[in-house]
């Protein structure tokens, strides 16, 4: 229990008690007593080990699922007529994707900065950006939309992208890990 009380963190134990794993830890060690060759092995070691499996499970299960639970989604802003406010999903989505927490000192200075370098862009680079990161439409459809190919849409949505991480230097870098 001591041990298992241990390698619980906080955000897990408020989803499960301690007597629940170990009691799971019990039941699967009980079941996978007789293949076990823990003559070799230390018992407690043995135990500890199945113990932690079951928190791994547990915590697969409560925080895995909820980084990909569709209900925690928060979409995009919807465009608006017009105005700097029809931008502002996709300045959110490019300053969060094209800068570290290390190199941004600012949010405010960073959506700054990249409204005026989406401003500098021809308004067709725009317009497709806005469609591609904003109304998150596939380039065939921007291309209609746009009277263009989709290779040419294609085309201009990354050098568009290129444009924009020039403008903005070291900060508009996409962090490598």
């Amino acid at each position: 229990m001591g041990y298992i009380e241990r390698q619980l963190g906080s955000a897990l134990r408020k989803k499960v008690e301690p007597d629940d794993v170990f009691q799971e830890t019990s039941a699967e060690a009980v079941r996978s007593l007789s293949g076990a060759a823990i003559t070799e092995r230390d018992p407690f070691g043995w135990l500890c080990q199945i113990a932690e499996r079951k928190i791994i499970d547990l915590h697969r299960r409560f925080f895995d699922a909820q980084k990909r639970d569709a209900g925690r989604e928060v979409p995009l802003s919807a465009p608006s007529a017009g105005g700097e406010t029809q931008n502002a999903g996709l300045i959110n989505m490019l300053v969060a994707s094209m800068t570290t927490p290390s190199q941004a000192f600012s949010r405010n200075a960073r959506e700054e900065r990249l409204f005026e370098a989406i401003a500098t862009l021809p308004a067709d680079q725009r317009e497709a950006l806005r469609l591609r990161y904003i109304e998150n439409l596939p380039s065939k459809q921007i291309a209609e939309r746009l009277g263009k190919t989709d290779a040419a849409v294609r085309v201009m949505l990354t050098r568009s992208l290129k444009k924009l991480q020039d403008l903005l230097g070291d900060e508009g870098a996409p962090s490598r890990p």
